[in-house]
């Protein structure tokens, strides 16, 4: 087969459906991380207008250009965008168009979870721009506090808005950093080990694990805060055993590695592009690597470095703050591994390197001040001022757009496959970068002459008002460059000529290919033996449009990639992908309905969207069953591999361990509420605690047994057992939950309910997962396409075991220690 007719072959297979209807039923990652990308700049739009809007406001003393209620949104949405609809999506974005195609493979490992984070992003987003334009968006802060946002301070719909909106969001981001995280441990290059990957997928992971371990504390806060709001249990409540300090625990314990989860990924842009830029190779990649996980690692111990002014023992000021100071060094590491590449190198001066140069003035000054505020006494002057508003956007414009504005110009020729010919990039440049310090390092010194920060006006008098008219004015300059940037694009995009494959010189794989890309990405799958292949083996992208690596025949037809052993990269099997359909779309539509219902006060749509994506995930999984096994099949250059569907660790399996990891995340950081309000809340003990006998042990061990023996056993009489188990346990947290007093009368009460309610819906998924897999040995399918499925419905129900022995033991400790 010639190369042009194996192209031909491939793009029938791979490519998305003609016309709009494609946007719907897509599930290729190009196109998916176009989509990503063209939705997060579109809302980095939406907030960059609300800056411009709170700048004019603040540009003179008793300014009236914008009332208090509209400012209080306005600055409200500001910060919720650019932190949860612009800066994690703009990475999602970016990592699943790149990721492919960086490693060597033809998609991402589950392409219909990608389509189906990316609708739950657009609806979710699109929730919070009906409420900005209906003038009912949320006005406590994007940091939500109670009883700010408690019914006490915020009794209208503008709180459920960010409250639901947000977690239906969320639901994009756990749903990508599965994606990445199954991808890159699994599809990549043959023969690309760990430490032969391409730096941006180091970071890349590191990001992704940090955000299944980061984002469950804030759902978890965003669901108590509503189920106040909404069924009045008082999780927050103080008079009721509540604490509002709870929700500053929780959201910092997202919050401040959220900070890290933007800049890892632009680190990891640096540390591809900036090689590229000196012409050299990255100096430190192990150092640069363990620096990385050493950054994710140590981003957890550091929330309480937001909470200095709210009355923690001086033990723990001084922990935090040593921590908060000590996140510096790998900071460091990376920094002066980026210095000694360009040292050995010799830099060009082409538009991304500015970019990169102006990251590195910033971005240091934005850490040198994150020192400065990890000392307590002088956090305690200046903190919820201008300084910390200062502060901010130095280490997440100067640490995350910079860079990604260096990345857009550097792989704009890939996506468009044209060269940049227009020259507005320069002027973009001269114009943002001294707009951006005209703006905010002036307002370190507003902050440290007491200018606080969420406020819509200011007296005359105070030393402020040269500050901000200048910090205004520059605002808009930088805006008009941002603008300039924008039309930059667009036109060189639309009318610039075809450029090079490789117009940088570059050595990563995402080269490899014809430019723009093709749906499938590469023609075959290379095997590499270096980081830099494309330096070692220039004549790679030849070899790869021949066919010569694995998966180029396409006499089966369907879209194929190649799995590879974790460590060392050696092909393990194929993976058949699934083709166009709207089920994802249609799926977040009905995912929508449930929080559209809480959100309405309908919640007679909560029990209908239920039944919605148990059909859809039904059709969904149903679908990825065989009841024929096919056994080995060639897979190029004289190997035969099985498929995904006859192999014990399936794509699937792996996904189900990160999100399981997730979700023991959010499990743990109930618990860990649940500690804090018995331990350090006020108004505890309640008035009761929940009272059981010692037989409540038969129902939950015997439970535990029959589940656990069921699952280890491969045919339908242990699929039965497994179920009776889990009934069993069922049974006995019900039990349990009729036994709680009134779930609105205390905090323990309501955590108690939350808990045990937590424990019934993972029985309920197992037990979904146990009728689901006796139904397909029913129907013939053989054990060679089952075995995969089993060991996933087994980590599942390990879990609710796991899960229902912690929270019963946890309903009844208090009650057996007093």
């Amino acid at each position: 087969m010639t190369a042009l007719r194996r192209h031909r072959a491939l793009t029938r297979i791979w490519a998305s459906d003609p016309g709009w209807k494609g946007w719907f039923t897509t599930v290729n990652h190009t196109d998916l991380g176009r989509m990503f990308l063209a939705v997060a700049i579109f809302f980095f739009i939406v907030g960059g207008i609300l800056a411009m809007l709170i700048r004019a406001q603040l540009a003179s003393p008793r300014s009236a250009f914008i009332g208090p209620e509209h400012y209080n949104q306005i600055f409200t949405m500001h910060g919720t965008i650019m932190m949860f609809l612009f800066a994690i999506p703009l990475f999602e974005g970016l990592a699943v168009y790149l990721l492919p195609k960086m490693l060597g493979t033809r998609d991402l490992a589950f392409p219909r979870l990608t389509a189906y984070g990316f609708w739950c992003y657009v609806f979710g987003g699109s929730m919070m721009i009906f409420a900005l334009l209906a003038g009912i968006a949320p006005d406590s802060g994007w940091f939500m506090y109670p009883p700010l946002s408690s019914t006490i301070g915020a009794p209208g719909i503008n709180s459920d808005f960010w409250l639901i909106g947000i977690t239906f969001v969320e639901i994009s981001a756990i749903s990508a950093a599965v994606e990445i995280t199954v991808t890159i441990l699994r599809y990549r290059a043959a023969g690309m080990r760990l430490s032969k990957m391409p730096i941006f997928a180091w970071y890349a992971l590191v990001t992704a694990v940090m955000i299944l371990t980061g984002f469950p504390p804030l759902i978890l806060g965003s669901i108590l805060l509503e189920l106040e709001r909404a069924f009045g249990m008082p999780f927050f409540q103080v008079a009721d055993g509540g604490d509002a300090l709870l929700w500053q625990h929780l959201f910092w314990l997202f919050g401040h590695p959220e900070v890290y989860i933007i800049f890892l990924p632009a680190a990891g842009a640096i540390s591809t592009i900036l090689p590229v830029m000196a012409g050299t190779r990255l100096m430190g990649y192990g150092w640069i690597v363990a620096a990385a996980v050493s950054l994710g690692v140590l981003s957890f111990g550091l929330w309480v470095h937001h909470m200095f002014t709210t009355g923690i023992p001086h033990m723990g000021l001084a922990f935090f703050s040593a921590a908060s100071t000590l996140v510096a060094v790998p900071t460091a590491v990376q920094i002066f591994a980026w210095i000694g590449t360009l040292r050995q190198g010799r830099p060009r001066r082409h538009l991304p390197m500015l970019w990169l140069l102006a990251f590195f003035a910033t971005f240091v000054i934005g850490g040198l001040t994150g020192v400065m505020v990890a000392i307590v006494p002088f956090d305690w002057q200046v903190h919820d001022t201008y300084f910390i508003v200062a502060h901010l956007h130095y280490v997440l414009i100067g640490g995350f757009v910079f860079p990604m504005l260096a990345a857009l110009y550097y792989w704009m020729p890939h996506f468009a496959g044209r060269t940049t010919y227009f020259k507005l990039g320069p002027t973009a440049f001269w114009l943002i970068v001294p707009g951006f310090h005209g703006t905010f390092l002036l307002l370190h010194w507003a902050g440290l002459l007491g200018m606080r920060r969420r406020i819509d006006t200011y007296e005359a008098g105070q030393g402020w008002e040269l500050i901000n008219l200048i910090a205004s004015v520059s605002s808009f300059v930088m805006a008009i460059g941002l603008a300039l940037v924008l039309i930059d694009v667009v036109v060189n995009v639309t009318v610039a000529v075809r450029g090079a494959r490789d117009p940088w010189k570059a050595g990563t794989l995402e080269w490899a290919m014809p430019t723009p890309p093709p749906a499938y990405n590469f023609a075959s799958i290379p095997e590499v033996t270096s980081r830099e292949p494309l330096f070692d083996a220039p004549g790679l992208p030849v070899q790869i449009a021949r066919g010569e690596g694995y998966l180029g025949d396409c006499e089966r037809a369907r879209r194929e990639t190649l799995s590879v052993d974790v460590a060392t990269g050696e092909p393990r099997y194929i993976t058949v992908f699934p083709g166009n359909t709207a089920l994802p779309v249609l799926m977040a539509a009905v995912t929508g309905l449930f929080f559209l219902g809480m959100l309405t006060k309908a919640y007679w749509l909560i029990p209908l969207s239920a039944l919605g994506v148990i059909a859809c995930a039904l059709t969904w999984v149903w679908s990825l069953g065989t009841k024929e096994s096919e056994g080995l099949l060639p897979a190029g250059r004289g190997l035969s591999l099985r498929t995904a569907a006859e192999v014990r660790d399936p794509p699937g399996w792996w996904g189900s361990i990160f999100l399981l990891l997730a979700n023991g995340t959010f499990f743990g950081s109930l618990l860990f509420g649940y500690a804090f309000l018995w331990t350090i809340a006020p108004n505890w003990p309640p008035p009761a605690y929940v009272e059981a006998g010692p037989w409540i042990l038969l129902p939950l061990f015997g439970g535990a047994t029959l589940t656990l023996a069921g699952t280890r056993l491969k045919a339908p009489p242990g699929l039965a057992l497994a179920m009776a188990g889990l009934a069993a346990l069922g049974g006995a947290c019900a039990f349990l939950l009729s036994r709680a007093p009134d779930p609105t009368a205390h905090a323990y009460d309501a955590t108690l309910w939350v808990l045990m309610g937590y424990a019934l819906l993972h029985h309920l998924i197992a037990l979904f997962m146990m009728a689901l897999l006796a139904a397909r040995l029913l129907a013939g399918h053989p054990a060679a396409t089952t075995s995969g499925a089993i060991r996933i419905g087994r980590l599942w129900c390990d879990y609710a075991v796991a899960v229902t022995l912690v929270t019963a033991t946890a309903a009844m400790l208090p009650g057996m220690l007093t």
